[in-house]
């Protein structure tokens, strides 16, 4: 398993995450098996939101009872979670209040006294800066949280945030697969007249600006066709692309799911993955993709069948 930087942290993490936004259904054993077999390939970063489950913090619930921590398990992994949104508006809530009570409340579900890693999950249009850092400062400074990051953001919205904010956010949550890239394609195709993909949007240049400020990008949906589309592996909506992965699985040994996870980790910005999927076979075959050496060719291939431009 590659590690890659978590932002400017100092810690090297995997590129490869096992996120658990579908557990709350599962009985102890097929928690344990799944996060048995994730750190059995090496994965040993898990992702957590106060909103997934049937009711709030309820995945973080459910992995708590299963995993039954002790002190030296829990210090092995980096448990990061999410907050903002209120699902029973549904809206958005960055206020000081509804920050530290999530995590209060993730704490409890979780069992543990601190959390590696907080996002800001997706953006609040009413967001006040100085209520996120004042937020920020007393979770850090209670011991609470260790890291900070924001899921979904622009990089205006970055900018906003850090005029207040002090600590760095070491994170960026975006959606990301070879069928959903409008992050990626719109820097291949920059200045071509007539092209949709070569449009600017939502501030620009994402994943560029997350390079250039040591912000570690996180891949969610990376199997997605796009926005909860379905996935695209063996979609026969996208028979030129399956066809390029499976002679390419073929090539390098895996199953498919390891080309789709390797288009992403191949690309420089250091990516990680977040997996979704509650299967344990699908979770090793994913792994594999962590350090699979695609080729130039081999990845704008990849890119070209899945219906994106390139010059």
């Amino acid at each position: 398993m590659r590690t890659v930087p978590l932002g400017t942290t100092g810690r090297h993490v995997p590129n490869v995450v096992i996120g658990l936004m579908r557990i709350q259904q599962l009985d102890d054993d097929a928690v344990r098996e799944l996060v048995r077999t994730a750190r059995d390939a090496g994965i040993d970063f898990v992702d957590h939101a106060d909103v997934y489950g049937d009711d709030l913090h309820g995945c973080e619930r459910r992995f708590a009872e299963a995993m039954q921590l002790s002190p030296s398990e829990r210090e092995q992994l980096t448990i990061q979670s999410k907050a903002g949104i209120v699902r029973e508006g549904p809206y958005f809530d960055y206020s000081y209040e509804h920050l530290v009570s999530s995590v209060e409340g993730s704490l409890r579900a979780l069992g543990t006294d601190y959390l590696d890693v907080l996002l800001l999950h997706r953006p609040d249009a009413l967001v006040e800066p100085d209520e996120v850092a004042r937020a920020f400062d007393d979770l850090e400074a209670a011991g609470k949280v260790r890291a900070f990051g924001v899921s979904n953001h622009t990089p205006g919205q970055i900018d906003l945030l850090k005029k207040s904010v002090r600590q760095p956010l070491v994170a960026n949550q975006l959606q990301l697969s070879i069928t959903h890239a409008p992050i990626v394609a719109q820097g291949v195709a920059a200045n071509m007249a007539g092209e949709d993909q070569a449009l600017t949007l939502d501030g620009g240049g994402i994943l560029d600006y997350c390079r250039l400020h040591d912000i570690t990008v996180q891949a969610w949906s990376p199997f997605q066709a796009g926005f909860f589309t379905g996935v695209f592996l063996g979609s026969e909506d996208y028979p030129e692309l399956n066809a390029v992965i499976d002679r390419l699985a073929a090539k390098y040994d895996v199953p498919p799911i390891a080309i789709a996870v390797a288009w992403i980790t191949r690309h420089p910005a250091g990516m990680q993955v977040v997996l979704g999927t509650t299967t344990p076979e699908r979770v090793e075959g994913a792994a594999q993709g962590s350090d699979l050496p695609l080729t130039r060719a081999e990845w704008y291939e990849l890119f070209r069948a899945a219906g994106y431009r390139v010059p």
